[in-house]
């Protein structure tokens, strides 16, 4: 974990990818390295098993990266652990931060737009899951570019979280057109290439997860709201601890 981390040219590949999800190219604009550098330093952090790749559903000629934060967080509390049991690290639960008796109560709730094409499946299960973990310190909103019904299977799926959003109905994404929001989060690659620009400085990321709905069955729905919760509670953590990195 060490070794991986602490080279520089990875270091700034996972610090990008903490951010958001990623191309090679925008990787490489970020960076400033040459492609066939960044690609390989991207390899190794795939065999390292702190990232992972799957093809743009946008168009199958791309590939995005993901950093894998449970994965980075398992392995960096391992690593102080085995250098000596008085550097083992505690790193913070996988579940939402508490939000409460660290610091002042905000003025307003945090507010977070997610985006995908359909609103029907990973949307709106960002919404709902958002809304239970974050409570009234976040004001969650979803929309979608080509809204269609919610899909039965999302609302199974979230059911068996405890979260009822079987009377929930899809947005166009026009209907936030001018709104102030503090987080923009697209989950479907597609969308990603049509997204319009919100008023004031958002920060934008891009989670490229699979449209469970392209899949067979009920489990693709299952595992979009596992990822999903996963990642959810590591931007709680990043909204309740402000670092100015989450742009």
């Amino acid at each position: 974990m060490l070794r991986l981390t602490g080279h520089p040219v990875r270091w700034q590949l996972l610090h990008e990818l903490a951010r958001s999800d990623r191309q090679v190219r925008e990787l490489v604009e970020l960076t400033g390295h040459r492609q066939s550098l960044t690609s390989y330093h991207l390899g190794q952090l795939r065999d390292g098993g702190l990232v992972t790749m799957r093809r743009s559903s946008a168009d199958r000629r791309d590939t995005y990266y993901s950093l894998d934060l449970a994965a980075c967080r398992g392995r960096l509390a391992d690593a102080g652990a085995a250098l000596h049991p008085g550097l083992q690290l505690v790193p913070a639960a996988l579940q939402p931060p508490a939000g409460q008796g660290r610091r002042p109560a905000r003025r307003r709730p945090v507010r977070v737009l997610f985006l995908c094409t359909g609103n029907s499946s990973r949307s709106q299960m960002a919404e709902a899951l958002l809304e239970r973990l974050g409570g009234a310190r976040v004001e969650a909103a979803s929309a979608g570019s080509h809204p269609k019904p919610v899909h039965p299977n999302a609302v199974r799926a979230m059911r068996a979280c405890g979260i009822d959003i079987g009377g929930r109905h899809p947005k166009h994404l026009d209907v936030f057109a001018g709104q102030r929001f503090d987080h923009v989060i697209s989950l479907c690659d597609r969308v990603r290439e049509v997204c319009p620009r919100f008023p004031g400085t958002p920060a934008v990321a891009h989670w490229s997860l699979p449209d469970p709905a392209a899949e067979p069955g009920y489990p693709p729905f299952v595992r979009a709201a596992d990822e999903l919760r996963t990642r959810i509670t590591f931007l709680l953590h990043a909204i309740d601890n402000p670092t100015g990195n989450t742009r």
